[in-house]
C-alpha cells in the first residue's frame, strides 16, 4: 500500500488513455505527492533516446493525477500550463517521476515535476499548474 492507502495503479487502470499506451505505472498517489514510471522502451525518438516529449507526458499525468487528488470530490483539475527543461535522456529500463507540491489553492495547483534515470540522474524538470474547476460529466 502506499502513503495514501492505495495499490500502484498498472497500466489497465486507465484503458485507452495515453497513459496506458506510454506504459506508464502509478506506484504512489496523495496531493501533494505522486510517483510513477515509463519505460523508455517504445518511448525513444529515432535516434534510440527517451523522446522529450514522452517525459512531458510522463510529467503532465503526474501532476494531474495529484492535483485531482488535491480538487476533491466534485471537481477537477484540468492542465492550463507545462513547462519542461531536458538535462539529459535515457536509452533503456524505466524513468521514474515525482511529482511534488508547490502551491495547492482553491483554484490552482502547481507541481514541480522530477523524471529521473534508472541510476537517479535528472533527466528532466517540468512544471505543472493545473486549474481546478466543477467536474461538469453528469
Amino acid at each position: 500500500m502506499t502513503d495514501a492507502g492505495r495499490e500502484p495503479q498498472d497500466p489497465t487502470t486507465y484503458p485507452g488513455t495515453l497513459i496506458e499506451r506510454m506504459g506508464i505505472v502509478i506506484q504512489e498517489v496523495g496531493p501533494d505527492r505522486v510517483v510513477g514510471t515509463m519505460p523508455v522502451e517504445g518511448n525513444t525518438q529515432p535516434q534510440g533516446l527517451l523522446h522529450g516529449g514522452a517525459s512531458a507526458v510522463l510529467a503532465e499525468t503526474l501532476g494531474s493525477i495529484a492535483a485531482n487528488a488535491h480538487a476533491g470530490e466534485g471537481r477537477l483539475a484540468v492542465g492550463i500550463e507545462l513547462s519542461a527543461t531536458h538535462h539529459r535522456s535515457a536509452r533503456s529500463g524505466l524513468v521514474t517521476g515525482t511529482a511534488t507540491a508547490v502551491h495547492r489553492g482553491s483554484n490552482l495547483a502547481t507541481y514541480e515535476v522530477v523524471v529521473e534515470d534508472p541510476e537517479s540522474r535528472r533527466v528532466c524538470t517540468a512544471r505543472l499548474t493545473c486549474m481546478l474547476i466543477a467536474d461538469r460529466r453528469g
